[in-house]
């Protein structure tokens, strides 16, 4: 705890200053700083795939933990997609604001406007992840993903903007094959507690992650952004169930 503090703070300053600058100062920043917070927490990390380099692009990925954010934020330069009362919350509502994070609400009234911002970041040159489940889960199966977010893609300028599917599977906990009692050790969802949680992940030892990056999906799905949506669910649940599947 003390040494994730003290490379947090440690950081602050300079991600601050980054932040307000901008450009690719910008976005190393913030990586250098999931990077530095995942070898703290000792988590291994086995990435299959590459990710796809041109920009801007959209990430789409399966959701169960909030380390899903120093995890992937660790392999790339990128901002992320958050609901938005993720900005009111201590201290996290700072570092996810220096990372450019986009604050979106769920209602359908706002859609509209949380659209649009969307598309100015990718008519910016931006890396989204999104995390389109709309929730997070127990870390055991992929839920559909919601499409209402796959509009930003019909109505950014640039049409031929990659989608690029991302599995996340928790496959090893405390040096054990990921289970349904270990998984709630690293899944956050439902009601659980941010601190009690943080503390238990700060306890575990050892923690394996697999994050597989596949190819884009083809521009013949984004004829409809619900096609779109379940053909990517489908990559990644199927990527998942399989990574699951080997830790027996």
């Amino acid at each position: 705890m003390l040494v994730a503090l003290s490379w947090t703070f440690l950081l602050l300053p300079l991600q601050s200053v980054s932040a307000a600058v901008g450009g690719s100062l910008g976005e190393r920043v913030p990586r250098l700083y999931h990077t530095g917070l995942c070898r703290i927490l000792g988590i291994d990390i086995r990435v299959v795939g590459s990710l796809f380099p041109r920009r801007p692009a959209l990430l789409v990925a399966n959701h169960s933990s909030w380390l899903d954010i120093p995890i992937l934020g660790s392999l790339m330069e990128c901002s992320f997609v958050a609901k938005a009362e993720v900005s009111g919350w201590p201290g996290v509502g700072t570092l996810a604001r220096l990372q450019r994070t986009v604050f979106v609400e769920r209602s359908p009234r706002g859609m509209g406007v949380h659209v649009r911002r969307l598309g100015e970041r990718l008519e910016e040159g931006g890396r989204l992840v999104l995390f389109p489940e709309g929730t997070s889960t127990d870390g055991s199966h992929v839920l559909p993903f919601k499409s209402a977010f796959f509009s930003v893609i019909g109505n950014a300028a640039d049409k031929a903007i990659p989608v690029q599917p991302v599995t996340v599977a928790y496959v090893r906990i405390e040096d054990r094959p990921a289970g349904p009692r270990t998984r709630p050790k690293v899944a956050w969802f439902g009601d659980m507690e941010f601190v009690p949680h943080l503390w238990g992940v700060l306890r575990l030892d050892g923690l394996s992650v697999a994050i597989t990056f596949h190819d884009p999906v083809p521009e013949a799905h984004f004829e409809s952004r619900k096609r779109l949506a379940a053909r990517c669910r489908e990559i990644v649940a199927m990527e998942h169930a399989r990574l699951l599947s080997l830790t027996g």
